[in-house]
């Protein structure tokens, strides 16, 4: 038997009121998913603020939130609000935050294969850094901005060697990755000299990334010797450990805040008598938790002495992370929140996959029912983002709550988008 849902894994503003319904930014839940439908993601607009301004505290001026972990035009206008740069890694991405009014100079140009026209894009767009990942796109960049006459400013990515405890698929700092220049092999400092020769671009800084749902400030701190001893003779004027902050997921785990995974970095950083300005590129840290994804329960199959079923109407398609790497969720019911919750359930979703899943071990109130709202709370990271139309299912529509109101920041689909682009 589960008590209830632990609270510190709902958004800041996250209450419960007498009858046991909860709300977030003073929306009921259940109220949200009878108005907009489900399923439904539900951003807690303070937390996001909070954690922003939290991030700019502990880190500084450039600071950059990774948008990869949830983009729209709302979220863009939001993390640069509150003073956070944008880490942007593709096309799409630089588009998205340009479109929403961030200026050129206030985004970071990430990516292991850029092309042609999103380098070219970035220069025109006066971006403020490019991450450069390889030789090849040193080679591309000194083209372009030969040609244009431009002459970015530029980071390199090496890589570390440094493992990080984390799923494989997510793990970007050991030395067989497809991303950065190696120290260990002298990549990294064939790159510096690349760099440092060419007149086409500036050569600022380094950066590094060890992967991501890392809950360990000592693995950064790694980082951060392996960054400062291999930057020491180039006096390079910024460092960047990237992103990578872990987030909890379900009861039981715990998570550094971002000011205490700044602490450990800075600690570094002094002992080291470093003079680099040294920054960071949180994403799940600012939006995980900022958000539940709101569904409706569709069918509850029993298969006696096996489990119960519980089928939602989304599924992969909004959340593939349980798919992609066994990652972990709990569950609730918004209409009955404080009390226990005795009944173990799987919550599927409505995809042609067995391996569909988006709770796999869930746990709810005995007198769950088919038409009741369920939720998943820290859903705000990588749902949105790595969402799919598999099986033609539409994209599930995404609002923020303050105040007591909510604003739709993205529309759900329709099937007419669906065939839109079809010729």
């Amino acid at each position: 038997v589960a008590g209830a849902i632990p609270l510190h894994l709902l958004p800041d503003s996250a209450s419960v009121g007498p009858d046991g319904r909860a709300s977030i930014g003073g929306c009921d839940l259940v109220d949200l998913a009878d108005e907009y439908g489900t399923p439904l993601f539900v951003y807690d607009e303070d937390h996001l603020r909070s954690r922003c301004r939290e991030a700019v505290a502990a880190f500084g001026d450039g600071v950059a939130y990774a948008s990869k972990a949830f983009l729209c035009g709302a979220m863009a206008r939001l993390a640069h609000e509150e003073g956070m740069c944008l880490d942007v890694a593709t096309g799409g991405e630089l588009y998205v935050a340009r479109h929403a009014g961030v200026p050129g100079d206030r985004l970071v140009l990430h990516g292991n294969n850029k092309s042609d026209s999103e380098l070219a894009m970035a220069l025109d767009e006066g971006v403020g850094r490019i991450v450069v990942d390889s030789f090849d796109e040193l080679d591309r960049l000194d083209d372009l901005a030969a040609r244009t006459g431009s002459r970015p400013q530029v980071l390199l990515r090496i890589t570390p060697g440094v493992e990080a405890h984390t799923h494989e698929f997510v793990a970007t700092g050991q030395d067989d990755s497809k991303f950065g220049f190696t120290v260990s092999s002298g990549l990294a400092e064939a790159a510096v000299e690349r760099a440092t020769a060419s007149d086409a671009v500036e050569l600022v800084g380094l950066h590094a990334h060890i992967g991501s749902q890392v809950f360990e400030v000592g693995a950064f701190s790694r980082v951060v010797e392996v960054l400062v001893d291999f930057a020491e003779p180039f006096g390079l004027p910024e460092l960047s450990v990237g992103g990578g902050l872990g987030v909890p997921y379900v009861e039981g785990e715990s998570a550094p805040s971002i000011t205490e995974w700044a602490a450990g970095i800075r600690a570094v950083c002094e002992a080291a008598g470093v003079t680099a300005s040294v920054s960071a590129e949180p994403g799940r840290a600012i939006v995980a938790s900022a958000a539940v994804t709101l569904y409706r329960v569709g069918t509850v199959k029993d298969l006696p002495g096996i489990r119960t079923y519980v089928a939602v109407d989304g599924g992969m398609s909004d959340n593939p992370r349980p798919v992609l790497y066994g990652s972990g969720y709990e569950t609730f019911l918004p209409r009955s929140t404080n009390g226990d919750r005795p009944r173990a359930v799987r919550v599927v979703g409505k995809h042609c996959e067995s391996g569909d899943l988006l709770v796999r071990e869930g746990w709810v109130p005995e007198d769950m029912v088919v038409g009741d709202v369920l939720a998943t709370p820290v859903t705000g990271a990588y749902g949105h983002s790595m969402g799919s139309n598999y099986n033609q299912v539409l994209r599930p529509a995404v609002v923020f709550v303050a105040d007591g109101r909510a604003r739709q920041v993205v529309r759900r689909e329709t099937f007419e988008d669906l065939i839109s682009r079809e010729g």
